[in-house]
């Protein structure tokens, strides 16, 4: 039998590498976005045009206000997104992008359909190499949502063998091994979008942390990135 599986997709290069991955595996994927109150939404436009190329079963867009919460600089146009930042500096601290609490909310939105589904395995595209400044994206906070969602929900308790299971194939990956795999599998980079700070048109930066870590992993690759820059 076929498996299920839901997949958080942003519309950008990582999300799509674990696309990739999961469909790779033989996973039937229903893919999760969330126009949660980003000030670029670009990347839902993205992300519609990877889940149709990609063929997946179905792919939902939820509306969530994380927007009126504020304190990101995704969400709020008062804090400026950071631009030119070298390596060493964005190894530090939790980086004003960090939008709060939001992978918890977005795997909570994944989990309820999953139930729905009956799919015990979710997929989320979470790098604690690269982001190591962002508290949800760590391997700590992955195991204990998976031990929460396996106490709470009708599914997760039943005595049959079966556990919900959360996927983190990037979480100890450089960007230059996460484009490296996307690239064996046939992902198509230039539909993706990373920028934290893209024009209206939905090119990106090329200055923020996001453009610098993906224009570093093409870099390392001896590629170059065919995403749409200002």
């Amino acid at each position: 039998m076929t498996k299920k599986a839901v997949l958080l997709l942003s519309g950008g290069l990582d999300s799509t590498t674990v696309l990739a991955i999961a469909q790779s595996q033989g996973f039937d994927v229903y893919a999760m976005s969330f126009n949660y109150g980003q000030r670029h939404a670009h990347e839902l436009k993205a992300a519609a045009t990877i889940a149709k190329q990609a063929g997946v079963k179905e792919h939902q867009v939820f509306t969530i206000d994380l927007g009126g919460i504020g304190g990101s600089a995704l969400t709020e146009d008062a804090i400026a997104v950071p631009k030119d930042r070298e390596s060493e500096e964005m190894s530090h601290g939790i980086p004003v992008t960090y939008v709060p609490a939001r992978n918890t909310v977005f795997l909570s939105f994944a989990l309820a359909w999953a139930e729905v589904l009956k799919a015990y395995d979710i997929f989320i595209g979470v790098n604690a190499l690269d982001y190591s400044g962002y508290p949800d994206c760590r391997p700590e906070f992955i195991k204990a949502f998976e031990t929460m969602a396996n106490l709470a929900t009708a599914f997760g308790v039943k005595d049959d063998g079966q556990r919900i299971r959360v996927h983190t194939p990037l979480i100890s990956m450089s960007k230059a091994q996460i484009v490296e795999t996307g690239t064996k599998l046939g992902v198509d980079y230039s539909i993706t979008t990373s920028c934290y700070d893209p024009t209206p048109e939905g090119a990106a930066c090329g200055h923020c942390d996001a453009c610098s870590l993906r224009l570093k992993g093409f870099r390392e690759n001896g590629m170059s990135d065919s995403g749409a820059y200002a």
